[in-house]
């Protein structure tokens, strides 16, 4: 049986059935090739400390993966994974994040804002309106805990339903704000500017954030073209594969065209849902626990909370989850690639459904 990793995406496709072969090869184009080099003697030393051998950096298999109806994609090269990075700042998260408290979202009713609405409040969050904003209605769910990895599912829950809650008041107090998205930036390395654990919620008009509808767009235009449901097929894609992820109320799998590292997709129906906000919570303390993740970005793409002028139908709520990298590295994750033209990942998807999918998430 072929082992199942990355570079070894193309005979993985190939071993499918004849049904889920023709699928996958719908959906995503998957090329494989070698980057060769010549190092000078002189530099034999330092490659075999670094990466171990120097066969390993004379011949490097890369796969590229493109999905052809969203036109996402990614680079994968396993080498990638052990190449020198500036890691040498040593950093104590949790005195660090410790160090912060009695800052402004310690005491959200007094040292933050409120929406002309007011406030929303939950178990464990209560929103404030957002200082510098992103749109016309921008707000923030501020955790009641200070920790931001001090998580747990009925937390995770509890901040995804205050959330949708205000985009329920941002639609009463304008109907025409009916897109809502909410967002996730934990810690500097994933954007967050502070460390007070928080979420961040918005309500736009007119049509929803270019992404959204773009994938609403791509999925419309394959329900047309093959008569079936592009989320559907996605998720079936990678679950033939073995990258999904057991869960009992949701779809997820450990992403083929990962926007960066360890990116699961959780694919649910309505937001509205706990038992899909609490599979969200689920992956993301495993996350934590198990994958030694500690910055990362989360993102609830959502249909319009009223009829729309567009055909949303059949469109899913679908969630993202992409690791930022150690909140020590002064190395950014993001270049020009990722910018313009295609994530280089150095995750192996297959390792990252491994440890997520034991059966304990059932």
């Amino acid at each position: 049986m072929t082992e199942r990793k990355i570079t070894g995406l193309p005979a993985l496709v190939e071993a499918l059935s004849p049904e889920d072969r023709a699928l996958a090869r719908r959906i995503f184009d998957v090329s494989a090739t070698t980057g060769r080099l010549d190092p000078p003697e002189a530099m034999r030393a330092w490659i075999e400390s670094s990466f171990g051998a120097v066969e390993n950096v004379t011949d490097q298999r890369i796969v590229k993966v493109t999905n052809l109806i969203t036109l996402e994609g990614a680079l994968f090269n396993e080498l990638r994974a052990s190449r020198p990075l500036d890691t040498a700042v040593s950093v104590d998260l949790e005195g660090e994040i410790a160090a912060t408290e009695g800052d402004p979202f310690c005491r959200p009713e007094t040292g933050t804002p409120a929406d002309i609405f007011g406030r929303v409040k939950g178990e464990h969050a209560t929103t404030a309106s957002n200082i510098a904003k992103y749109d016309g209605f921008h707000g923030v769910v501020v955790f009641d805990d200070h920790n931001p990895l001090h998580l747990t599912p009925e937390k995770v829950s509890d901040y995804v339903n205050v959330g949708l809650r205000w985009a329920r008041e941002a639609l009463k107090a304008d109907p025409e704000a009916k897109y809502p998205f909410l967002m996730w930036n934990c810690l500097w390395r994933a954007g967050g500017s502070i460390i007070h654990g928080h979420a961040q919620v918005t309500a736009t008009r007119g049509m929803h954030y270019p992404k959204v509808e773009r994938l609403r767009r791509a999925a419309a235009g394959y329900g047309v073209d093959h008569g079936s449901d592009y989320f559907d097929d996605l998720y079936r894609v990678h679950d033939s594969l073995g990258l999904g992820i057991p869960l009992e109320d949701a779809r997820a799998f450990a992403s083929l065209t990962p926007v960066k590292e360890k990116e699961l997709v959780v694919i649910g129906g309505d937001p509205a849902d706990e038992s899909l906000s609490r599979a969200v919570g689920t992956l993301l303390e495993r996350y934590v626990r198990h994958l030694g993740v500690r910055a990362f970005n989360v993102a609830f793409y959502m249909p319009p909370l009223t009829k729309a002028l567009e055909d949303w139908s059949g469109f899913p709520v679908v969630v993202h989850l992409v690791d930022r990298g150690d909140p020590a590295n002064h190395t950014s994750d993001i270049g020009a690639m990722e910018l313009y033209a295609a994530s280089v990942v150095a995750s192996d998807p297959f390792r990252v459904a491994e440890a997520l999918g034991d059966g304990s998430l059932r």
